[in-house]
């Protein structure tokens, strides 16, 4: 079990594995770690005093032992639109990105699985920072509890899309997701893996046989312009990702989202928009489609003009390919992922450096 100085650290912990320490540690009875995971997960206290159907003896033996976290908000960002991005410090001074989401039929929250990030993709703000390591489930979970201390509505829905890759965080990723469902409630159906595209853990993922939704970060139609963009694609090429996707469906029957970041001139032009129709025939998906949330990146990506999304929205619509465009929040704020661990740490994004011959 994790500690930390000589206290042990109960987030990141099942309701078995809860019971299990009570009895071990406390010699209390089984059903108190029931009790602790309510408090824990359902009610998100962080504080032992607060836990009022436990005896006060018990209560400052937990103080002495044990805590709920060791980790703690250590900047907040408010966009107007009711967005909330918060950097969680962890244990060992590591920080990580998670960001709240409120829609009128849902709250969402946006996860990191990892500190930094090993897939080197151009276009993102948390490659530019290199990668620390895996996060344990414990800390996965905990950035949903420390987001819902700030939101006046339960959180129903969980994207696992911040930093990090979480196929090669899987283990930890699915321990935090059932924890998520079995102690919060949080529908399988309502919870979304993404991906770079890392094939034969989509299909260790297929193999739990859980209803959760792959989105696939596609982002190019054909293998010269996604490797240029994406390292990952050196390694599985587009055909094999999306036939790894395919498989994916038939395992879950849940419908693949493919994301495509549109970055101006690099793949969103009609002729990437006509190969990505092609490319996806047949395939139960939806794409959505997301404009480039400009940040300074080593290649000086640019946003596209809306008349190019809307183009190429269209062609993909009427080879019969379901298209959404996704809906914009927090641009007020560091909204990229990345953006706010970096400018914290004072490591900024490096600025596009022109080379003259």
């Amino acid at each position: 079990m994790p500690t930390t100085e000589t206290r042990t650290v109960l987030v990141g912990l099942s309701r078995a594995q809860l019971r299990e320490w009570v009895v071990a540690t406390l010699g209390e009875p089984a059903y108190r770690g029931t009790q602790l995971a309510q408090w824990i997960y359902a009610k998100a206290v962080t504080e032992f005093s607060a836990m009022t159907d436990l005896p006060a003896a018990l209560r400052t033996r937990l103080n002495e032992c044990a805590l709920v976290s060791p980790n703690a908000i250590s900047a907040t960002q408010r966009s107007k639109d009711g967005t909330v991005k918060c950097l969680l410090r962890l244990a060992d001074g590591n920080e990580v990105e998670c960001v709240l989401l409120p829609y009128d039929d849902r709250v969402s929250v946006c996860l990191s699985t990892q500190v930094g990030c090993a897939m080197g993709c151009r276009f993102c703000a948390t490659a530019q920072g290199g990668y620390t390591r895996n996060l344990t489930a414990g800390e996965i979970v905990d950035q949903l509890l420390h987001l819902q201390r700030l939101s006046e509505r339960r959180i129903t829905h969980v994207v696992l899309m911040g930093m990090g890759e979480p196929l090669l965080n899987l283990e930890n990723a699915l321990d935090a997701l059932r924890l998520m469902h079995d102690e919060l409630g949080i529908g399988y159906r309502r919870m979304t893996v993404s991906t770079v595209g890392i094939v034969p853990k989509i299909y260790a993922l297929a193999a739990q046989n859980l209803p959760i939704t792959l989105a696939v970060s596609l982002h190019a139609p054909d293998d010269e312009t996604r490797a240029k963009i994406m390292p990952v694609n050196r390694k599985w090429g587009v055909d094999v990702l999306i036939q790894a996707a395919r498989d994916y469906f038939e395992a879950t029957k849940r419908r693949i989202t493919f994301e495509y970041l549109l970055l101006r001139g690099v793949n969103d032009t009609p002729e990437h928009a006509q190969q990505l129709a092609a490319k996806l025939r047949g395939v139960p998906c939806l794409v959505n489609l997301i404009p480039f949330n400009y940040v300074p990146t080593p290649d000086g990506f640019q946003r596209p003009e809306a008349a190019r999304v809307r183009r190429f929205r269209a062609i993909l619509e009427a080879a019969g390919i379901e298209t959404t465009q996704r809906v914009e929040r927090g641009h007020d704020i560091d909204a990229a992922c990345g953006q706010l661990r970096g400018k914290h740490l004072g490591k900024p994004i490096p600025q596009v450096v022109q080379v003259r011959g």
